[in-house]
């Protein structure tokens, strides 16, 4: 079961960067990172926020050191989901419902980091 979630986690973080970001096949996320960060550059910066996300998805899978892994998917995930609620909501796929999801995500990937004996009393 735990491996099954490892390649559950990864497999968000990969898609999110690959096909949404890199090969640009979601034009919202550009259109996000373009109301954030300025037009301008919104391509080339969707695409290296792309790589950054696979690059996450190749650390989940690597399984060296889990728990910064966790802290720094939670980091992201966390500062990622605001950003985009208070200067971009009307873009977002659920609104301001993405938060809930952004939370359960968090909170799986949080669970999932436990060693097993901790895991084990949830």
């Amino acid at each position: 079961m735990h491996r099954l979630f490892t390649y559950l986690i990864a497999l968000v973080w990969l898609a999110n960067g690959l096909l949404c970001k890199v090969l640009l096949l979601v034009p919202r996320h550009a259109a996000i990172v373009a109301r954030i960060l300025g037009p301008a550059h919104a391509p080339l910066l969707t695409r290296l926020i792309g790589l950054g996300e696979i690059g996450m998805a190749v650390w989940v899978l690597s399984g060296i050191r889990p728990r910064w892994c966790a802290w720094a998917q939670i980091a992201l995930i966390l500062s990622m989901n605001t950003l985009e609620a208070v200067l971009a909501h009307d873009l977002l796929l659920w609104g301001r419902f993405n938060a809930v999801f952004a939370v359960l995500f968090c909170a799986l990937i949080y669970f999932h980091s436990l060693p097993p004996a901790q895991r084990a009393g949830y």
